[in-house]
């Protein structure tokens, strides 16, 4: 048995009073072998060995994946499959807008309504965009889902900086505090974190509810509670997010969903001034650019 990380075979021995045989001690040094491996402590994932390496999202990337089972995020409806700019450019098809799957069971009645208009909205001719495209925070957990453009991150003793490329878009991750008591709502909320192995948990309140939980536009309340899972797999190839929401202001029940990267090096990141060029510059019926009233410093 292990207690502490460490095996103990003293009993099994006390209870003998005949040498083991052979086969008894293959499987002893079997199970001593396995527990010293799994005692040994794994390392916090570099998720930024170099001001070079980036993450950009699998498929496109501006909407979340299913879990395996579960309550899982709102996903396009079937009858109006999407078409992105790059499957657009490769295969022909003419580009389309999200529309949102209203049969998801995890909605509250106002929260479907909310989408009902959005797809009304769309589906009359209406642009779909991103309220990036206006230089506005995605929030959390839509941060996650920046199409195309790299995610960087910087990872200190104390703290995880994570910025998107588009727009440098980003969020400050604490590691190892609590959250405050008294959260004021922002736009991306207070982000504490920790490592659990190779994994990076971080663990975010106080969302503000002028943020979208995706870009089907998915209202939330300021209850929105949201816990990243950040960990590299294939062999550090691809970086993929295990994504736990609960409001009990618009969500029936928590939910599940996955975001994937593949590991790029197109940096060093550039500098991209959103408000100073914006992608609503040319494009109607979208938010204005927001501009503050007074400086924040």
């Amino acid at each position: 048995m292990a207690k502490n990380g460490k095996i103990q075979v003293s009993k099994f021995f006390a209870r003998r009073t005949e040498a083991p045989s052979d086969a008894v001690w293959t499987v002893l040094a079997a199970v001593v072998c396995a527990g010293a491996a799994a005692a040994q402590p794994t390392s916090p994932p570099n998720l930024s060995p170099d001001n070079v390496t980036g993450w950009v999202p699998l498929n496109y990337g501006d909407s979340f994946v299913s879990p395996a089972d579960g309550p899982g995020p709102v996903v396009d409806d079937p009858r109006y499959p999407f078409v992105s700019n790059q499957t657009s450019a490769r295969t022909g098809k003419r580009s389309t807008f999200h529309i949102a799957d209203l049969n998801n069971p995890i909605l509250q009645p106002w929260a479907k309504e909310e989408l009902r208009k959005r797809n009304e909205w769309i589906l009359s001719g209406k642009p779909g965009y991103s309220v990036q495209v206006s230089c506005m925070p995605l929030g959390v957990p839509a941060f996650v889902l920046h199409p195309v453009q790299p995610l960087y991150f910087i990872q200190t003793a104390d703290m995880v900086i994570m910025i998107n490329q588009e727009s440098l878009d980003g969020r400050r991750i604490y590691l190892n505090v609590p959250h405050l008591a008294n959260v004021k709502p922002t736009w991306t909320g207070e982000s504490v974190g920790h490592y659990e192995g190779d994994t990076l948990v971080v663990d975010t309140i106080g969302i503000n509810d002028k943020t979208y939980i995706d870009n089907f536009r998915t209202p939330h309340t300021e209850k929105l509670h949201v816990v990243e899972r950040f960990r590299m797999i294939d062999d550090g190839n691809i970086l993929e997010a295990n994504i736990r929401i609960e409001d009990p202001g618009a969500f029936v029940m928590p939910w599940n969903a996955v975001q994937r990267w593949r590991r790029v090096q197109q940096g060093p990141m550039y500098e991209r001034v959103c408000a100073e060029n914006p992608f609503d510059l040319h494009i109607q019926d979208t938010e204005p650019v927001p501009h503050a009233a007074t400086p924040d410093f």
